[in-house]
């Protein structure tokens, strides 16, 4: 009696699964020591497991908690990784919500689903899988050094060196520079508003209304030119 093809291969699954081959016990191995595993094949066969692991930055703990402070949210890591090395590595930088075994459309949702609930995202990725989150996001920042070139050209912003205690400066400095921009909005129409009423109400003298005008643009000049000193990127 012969056994039909599709039984053959229940009866191989079967015992694949009561004695797993080496390969096999590689790859849980290296996912239990929250690595990576990367099967290399000869022929369709496996020949080896190369285990990878990420090493975190050296500045990426005290960068997660400055951004946790500055945004009063805690970062978001979405990655492909296999969950175990996802977590393991979150556990070392100090992130508490992964999403792990992303494709690049499950980035995507992700984002679109934080943006749903009000929220304004920013991400920081180096990869071509990273892009279309990064495209989606509000604002995107890519790593200059070690980034693919589509993660470059769709990031709003590059970080040249790589520099991750660079991002909570730049957060820093652009909400200073936004607060320095609604000052200059008020200085401006306040000394407007108030040359026009003066003109409506009473008799404004001409050389009192272009220095009154003038004196507004130039005022609001010099305060915006307070953000090109090297004092406001160090407080940043």
């Amino acid at each position: 009696q012969v056994a039909s093809p599709a039984l053959l291969d229940e009866v191989e699954a079967a015992h694949a699964a009561a004695a797993p081959t080496p390969a096999r016990r590689a790859v849980v191995q290296a996912q239990r020591d929250a690595r990576t595993a990367v099967v290399v094949a000869v022929d369709g066969r496996p020949a080896a497991v190369l285990s990878l692991a990420d090493r975190p930055r050296v500045d990426a703990a005290a960068t997660v908690a400055e951004l946790r402070t500055l945004t009063a949210h805690a970062p978001v890591l979405l990655t492909g990784d296999n969950p175990v090395a996802a977590h393991g590595l979150a556990a070392q930088v100090g992130l508490t919500e992964v999403h792990a075994g992303l494709l690049p459309a499950d980035k995507l949702a992700h984002v679109e689903a934080m943006q749903h609930h009000g929220r304004r995202v920013l991400l920081i990725g180096d990869g071509v899988n990273d892009a279309p989150a990064m495209a989606a996001a509000h604002l995107g920042i890519a790593m200059g050094r070690g980034g693919s070139d589509l993660a470059l050209q769709t990031a709003d912003a590059i970080t040249v060196h790589d520099d991750l205690a660079a991002i909570p400066r730049v957060i820093a400095l652009a909400r200073r520079a936004r607060r320095v921009v609604i000052a200059n909005l008020v200085i401006a129409g306040t000394i407007i508003a108030v040359l026009v009423a003066w003109d409506l109400l009473g008799t404004l003298p001409l050389p009192l209304a272009v220095a009154g005008h003038e004196g507004s643009t130039v005022l609001v000049g010099l305060n915006g030119l307070r953000l090109l000193r090297r004092s406001a990127w160090e407080q940043a």
